[in-house]
């Protein structure tokens, strides 16, 4: 049981080395899981543009992925605890891989939205279990090289389902066929590693996830950002690419850029706030990167050379909120209370996940396209301002 003081802000040590099975256990299992997330995002909003469905609407499905995790989030560590963390994982697993194929069986809206919260409900049990998993791991000295590590493995399987999207087109059932057969193997290196897995029957100090919203606020707060903004991207890019003259292939592939930017630079990320006093400068400075790279993207989207190389280093530097907000996060706590707090972490990404895509929708239709960057501008620039506040409060109680 972690002491207060911990839980307070105290740096933990976690364990003495990484565990280095458990570690790649977790990640191949999270990985396949994105994969099939990657593939199956711009699947679902290129066949949603292509019925003649709005921005706004799309945005609203998509925030579904959101609401389902929010709904999940509470219930996923008491289901650890009672029927044990694998089992739980296998289970998701089997949810997701069921609920993807329903898409391509039922194409009415109002089923897409019931699919969507059953299958993002069930890959949020899978981040929260996987990244516990991997944080609980690592030495903290070591943490965000581990994390580095599984954001680059992870962004490589997000750059996999746009290429393999690219490859197959999204007519017909394969593209969804392949999605779930993935989602359906993710649980094997999982099953391999059962001995290694942590415990999950421990005593938080809070059964509530939202007490420890407050332990570390940057951290779920660039949660929560990042979540809007990935989320908003996934959704409405290729309507907002398709609206400036690019078609189904050139969205995908500049999607992939984006993920070969993340697997770039999350290990340097990393390896950088394993080095820093404060890993809260470091997520500002992602931010900074994120709102100025969106802020001039209406000026070089007919750049394609420009846009191509800005999209990797946006894509990268942006996604070190979610990699280096784990880290400082796990760096504060350990144990059921790492647990929680991850479940919180995730509960503040999904927030972000129903408020971005509806934010960026709306803002898309009042101002189109070029709405779309400035949805997501604003959601960067809302972090900063929040980030200058705490420094000042900070530096002010000396």
């Amino acid at each position: 049981m972690q002491t207060a003081e911990q839980a307070f802000g105290v740096p933990v040590k976690g364990p003495a080395r990484i565990d280095k099975p458990a570690v790649i256990a977790a990640i191949a299992t999270i990985t396949a899981v994105g994969v099939a997330i990657g593939l199956s995002f711009p699947l679902l909003s290129i066949l949603l543009e292509q019925r003649g469905y709005s921005s706004t609407l799309i945005g609203a499905n998509t925030a579904m992925a959101g609401l389902a995790s929010i709904l999940t989030v509470p219930f996923v560590n008491p289901l650890a605890r009672r029927i044990g963390l694998v089992n739980t994982l296998a289970l998701a697993a089997v949810l997701a891989a069921v609920s993807l194929m329903g898409f391509y069986f039922f194409s009415h809206m109002l089923a897409w939205f019931g699919l969507r919260i059953v299958f993002h409900g069930a890959i949020t049990t899978s981040f929260v279990l996987s990244e516990f998993w991997i944080n609980s791991s690592a030495p903290d000295r070591k943490r965000g090289l581990v994390l580095g590590i599984y954001a680059t493995v992870l962004s490589i399987g997000f750059a996999a389902g746009p290429a393999i999207l690219a490859t197959i087109g999204s007519r017909g059932i394969l593209p969804f066929a392949v999605g779930a057969a993935i989602i359906a193997i993710s649980i094997l290196p999982a099953l391999m590693a059962r001995g290694r897995q942590p415990r999950t029957d421990g005593r938080p100090q809070s059964h509530s996830v939202l007490r420890y919203l407050r332990l570390v606020p940057f951290a779920t707060a660039a949660a929560l950002v990042f979540g809007a903004v990935e989320q908003a991207g996934l959704a409405l890019f290729p309507v907002y690419g398709a609206r400036n003259g690019f078609d189904e292939r050139d969205v995908a592939l500049l999607l992939m850029v984006l993920a070969l930017g993340n697997v770039m630079l999350q290990i340097p990320l990393g390896m950088m706030s394993d080095r820093m006093r404060d890993r809260r400068l470091l997520l500002f400075a992602c931010a900074l990167v994120g709102a100025v790279g969106v802020a001039i993207l209406p000026a070089f989207v007919d750049n394609v050379p420009v846009l191509t190389v800005g999209i990797f280093i946006w894509g990268g530097v942006t996604a070190g909120m979610y990699t280096v907000g784990l880290a400082h996060l796990g760096a504060r706590l350990s144990g059921a209370d790492l647990a929680q707090a991850n479940a919180a972490f995730i509960l503040c990404y999904a927030i972000g996940m129903v408020l971005g895509p509806q934010f960026a929708g709306v803002v898309m239709d009042i101002d189109d396209p070029d709405g779309f960057a400035w949805a997501l501008c604003a959601m960067f620039s809302a972090y900063l301002l929040m980030g200058l506040v705490r420094f000042a409060t900070t530096a002010r109680r000396g």
